[in-house]
């Protein structure tokens, strides 16, 4: 299917590696000039590298922390005007609710929740000006089936995903459309963090710990990158503009949930 999108402009955050790299690669296949996001400038370039010799598209890397005002403001230099705007960055690290102090509830606030509602302010006018505008926030099965474990994750995109629907059943009337796409268990470099987690905590060995990961799901499998990207391009096409404020779920069929 070609998904109208080529020659459009999209801004994939937190996107040298896992997930943003996959939808940053499944973009620039689709013929969109790309800016990826990154805090380390090597690691970005690399990335951007790779980007280039796969798909050929325009790839330029951003280094800049968008957790900070000024690392946004270095992205939109770069970028000031997107058609795609896909926001994701780093989620907490698991924990438990009395070891929460203020500034981890802070820091969970500041990376996934404030992050993005300010790249949205700063792109959403434009984006409605012109006509045409995709949002995709990359957030977390966590927030449809919340565990007490990953409560600042949970608090803080949950409060990110309200804010979404309020502004979608605005900003469709203009051809703009913001969706979230949650994510369990991807073959990423977060679940090879938490298989170490496993490793430690029951002194098994690497492989024993991805799979009691991968037996949490139906699917009895980690999820592969490239089919997350693919989601996530279909939601950025043209002809997606009739799906607005949805949680499109890529869980290999963990959530219990109707709805």
């Amino acid at each position: 299917m070609d998904l109208g999108i080529d020659g459009r402009k999209a801004l994939v955050c937190a996107s040298s590696q896992g997930l943003g790299y996959a939808c940053a690669l499944a973009l620039a296949q689709e013929g969109c000039e790309v800016f990826i996001n990154g805090r380390h400038a090597e690691k970005l370039e690399f990335a951007a590298q790779a980007l280039r010799a796969e798909t050929g598209a325009s790839v330029t890397p951003v280094a800049a922390d968008i957790s900070t005002e000024a690392g946004r403001a270095t992205l939109l230099r770069a970028c000031p005007a997107p058609d795609i705007l896909i926001n994701n960055n780093a989620g907490p690290a698991p924990g438990k609710l009395a070891d929460w102090d203020h500034g981890a509830w802070i820091g969970a606030l500041e990376n996934n929740l404030l992050a993005a509602a300010f790249l949205i302010q700063a792109t959403l006018p434009g984006m409605r000006e012109r006509r045409f505008g995709r949002i995709v926030n990359i957030t977390s099965a966590m927030v449809k089936s919340p565990h007490a474990a990953m409560g600042l994750s949970t608090a803080a995109r949950a409060g990110l995903t309200a804010l979404c629907k309020a502004l979608s059943r605005e900003a469709i009337v203009d051809n703009v459309t913001l969706n979230n796409l949650l994510p369990e268990r991807f073959d990423t470099p977060r679940q090879m963090f938490m298989a170490q987690r496993l490793m430690q905590e029951q002194g098994i060995s690497l492989e024993q710990a991805r799979r009691q990961l991968a037996d949490t799901l139906p699917a009895k499998r980690l999820g592969e990158p490239a089919e997350f990207g693919a989601a996530c391009a279909f939601l950025c096409g043209a002809r997606s503009g009739f799906m607005t404020g949805q949680n499109l779920q890529l869980d290999g069929g963990a959530s219990w949930g109707l709805i």
